[in-house]
C-alpha cells in the first residue's frame, strides 16, 4: 500500500519536475557562458529566472488574490451586522453570508490561490535540489549539470547545503541569513497589505483576525522549517517574497482600496499633479461591492394612442343604441304632433 501512494506522488510530481528543471536548465544554459558552467552564481541566477518566469505567470491569480483581498475587506461591516442579526441561528448566519458573499462577487479562498499554486512548485525545487546532492537527475536536468549544481559554491556556501546539515560556519552562516531573510519578507509582504490596504472598520471581525493570525504563525513556520531546507530553495523563496512585495506595492499605490491611507495617499498624489498643471483636482470615485442594478426607464409622460382600426371593427365595439321612449300624441316637444296625417 506504501509502495502505491509512493509511485502515485511520483507520478503526480513528474510533470511538476519537468517543468522545473526545463526552466532552470534553460536558464542556466543561458547564463553559462557568462559566469561559468561550474559557478554558484550560475545556478543562483537560474533560481532567480525560475522564481521570476514562475510568478509572472501567477499573475492572473495574484490579480484574483487582490480583488478577492479588497472585496473581503470592504464587506467586512456588512458580515459584522450579520453575525449580529443571525448570531444565535448558524445556519441562517452561513446561509446569508455566502449570499452576501455571491451578491459582492467575493471569494474568500482566491486569497490562497497563488501560495497554493506555489507549493507544487517549491517542493519539486526541493525535491530536484535534494536529489542533485546525492547526483540524482530529476526532470531533463542532465548527469553533468546534476554534479554541476551539486558541487556549485555562492559565498562560501554550495547550493545543495542546508543549516542542519555537516557544513561548517560559512555555510551555518549564509543559511541563517537567507532564513531570516525568508521569515523577514514573508513578515513584511502581508504587513504590508494589512497595513496600506485594509480599511479601519475591517480591522476587526473574524477576516481581520484571521489575517492577523496568518501574519505571525507564517513567519514562524517559515523560521523553523527553514534550516532544513537547500540554501537553493531558501533563496527561490526569499526571490518570491521580493516579487509579491513588489507587486503588492504597484497594486495598492495604483489601485488602492477605499478608506485607506493609500487611497489617502493617492488623493494627495492627484491634487499636487493638478496643482502643478493649474488644474482643479479631480476627485477619486470609490469602489463599491454593490451589485450594480441597471436603471428604469421613466414613464412616458405622453399619451399612447389607440391602434388603428378599420371602420367594421369599431362599429362591432360600439354598444347598441337603446330606442327612444314612447311619447303621447298631445305631447308639446313632439314635433310631429301638429302635422296632419299624410293622405
Amino acid at each position: 500500500m506504501i509502495d502505491f501512494f509512493v509511485e502515485l506522488g511520483g507520478s503526480i510530481m513528474y510533470p511538476l519536475y519537468w517543468v522545473t528543471s526545463v526552466i532552470l536548465s534553460g536558464s542556466h544554459s543561458a547564463l553559462s557562458p557568462v559566469f561559468g558552467y561550474n559557478s554558484g552564481w550560475s545556478w543562483v541566477l537560474s533560481i532567480v529566472g525560475l522564481t521570476v518566469v514562475i510568478r509572472a505567470a501567477l499573475i492572473p491569480l495574484f490579480v484574483k488574490q487582490i480583488k478577492s483581498s479588497r472585496n473581503m475587506q470592504l464587506i467586512q461591516p456588512k458580515a459584522r451586522e450579520l453575525q449580529k442579526k443571525y448570531g444565535h441561528d448558524r445556519e441562517r448566519l452561513a446561509q446569508e453570508t455566502m449570499k452576501l458573499y455571491k451578491d459582492t462577487g467575493t471569494n474568500p479562498f482566491s486569497s490562497c490561490l497563488p501560495i497554493l499554486v506555489q507549493m507544487p512548485i517549491f517542493l519539486a525545487l526541493f525535491r530536484l535540489i535534494d536529489r542533485a546532492a546525492n547526483n540524482q537527475a530529476r526532470g531533463v536536468l542532465t548527469q553533468d549539470q546534476v554534479e554541476s549544481l551539486s558541487d556549485a559554491t555562492w559565498i562560501g556556501a554550495q547550493i545543495a547545503d542546508r543549516f542542519t546539515g555537516d557544513g561548517g560556519w560559512e555555510v551555518k552562516a549564509v543559511a541563517a541569513i537567507l532564513v531570516l531573510a525568508m521569515t523577514a519578507t514573508t513578515f513584511l509582504t502581508q504587513r504590508q497589505l494589512m497595513s496600506k490596504n485594509m480599511p479601519a472598520d475591517a480591522m476587526t471581525g473574524p477576516y481581520a483576525q484571521q489575517q492577523k493570525l496568518l501574519l505571525y504563525v507564517l513567519p514562524v513556520v517559515f523560521a523553523v522549517g527553514g534550516i532544513a531546507f537547500p540554501i537553493g530553495v531558501l533563496i527561490y523563496w526569499t526571490t518570491s517574497n521580493l516579487w509579491t512585495m513588489c507587486q503588492q506595492f504597484y497594486v495598492i499605490r495604483n489601485n488602492p482600496a477605499p478608506n485607506t491611507s493609500a487611497f489617502t495617499a493617492k488623493q494627495d498624489r492627484v491634487a499636487r499633479k493638478a496643482a502643478k498643471k493649474g488644474l482643479p483636482p479631480e476627485p477619486l470615485v470609490e469602489e463599491t461591492t454593490e451589485p450594480e442594478t441597471p436603471p428604469t426607464a421613466p414613464p412616458s409622460a405622453s399619451r399612447q394612442q389607440p391602434k388603428k382600426q378599420p371602420r367594421s371593427q369599431r362599429k362591432k365595439k360600439q354598444p347598441p343604441r337603446k330606442p327612444d321612449p314612447p311619447r303621447a300624441k298631445d305631447d308639446p316637444t313632439d314635433p310631429k304632433a301638429d302635422q296632419p296625417p299624410s293622405a
